[in-house]
């Protein structure tokens, strides 16, 4: 009899052992990074900050300031936003880019430091986001609202960081 209960002790303790490899490996694989994970592209930046200002986010802003305006002369009210949905479309491409430049600013050696920098970028993207939703709704006073705080992000980042 001893030897029978000697047996099932043991076929017990296997079983949970089992149990705890099982779930000690489903642990290692989920804290495992996946495939995709792994065979991820490395990202090198190619073009400097100058690069980024004068080719993405100082024709990006130019375009979103001048896309929604009101002028008041002699002649009358003269109201400028865009009209078709090619132009909206249009202007919510380059909402999207001035967004983008705002990440590629974070990325590789580009930050001058990981306070302020990050911050003012990520406030870039944040102004960047807000026109782009302003676009696709088709508002032009949330592209007005937005130009202030893509100008604002402009600015204080250029008050910190300009450099001819």
């Amino acid at each position: 009899m001893r030897t029978v209960q000697w047996l099932f002790t043991v076929s017990v303790l296997l079983f949970l052992s089992g149990i705890a490899f099982i779930i000690a490996a489903e642990r290692e694989r989920r804290a495992a990074p996946s495939a995709a994970a792994a065979a991820a592209v490395e990202v090198k930046p190619v073009a400097s900050v100058k690069h980024l200002m004068r080719g993405i986010v100082s024709p990006a802003s130019t375009v979103i300031f001048d896309s929604v305006s009101t002028t008041v002369s002699k002649a009358g009210v003269e109201t400028k936003q865009p009209q078709t949905e090619e132009e909206w479309a249009a202007l919510a491409g380059t909402a999207a880019s001035l967004s983008e430049a705002g990440n590629l600013l974070m990325t590789g050696n580009r930050a001058v430091d990981r306070d302020d920098w990050v911050k003012k970028s990520q406030a870039m993207v944040d102004a960047g986001i807000e026109t782009l939703k302003a676009a696709e709704a088709k508002n032009p006073d949330g592209i007005l609202a937005a130009g202030e705080h893509v100008n604002a992000a402009c600015d204080s980042c250029h008050m910190k960081y300009w450099r001819q």
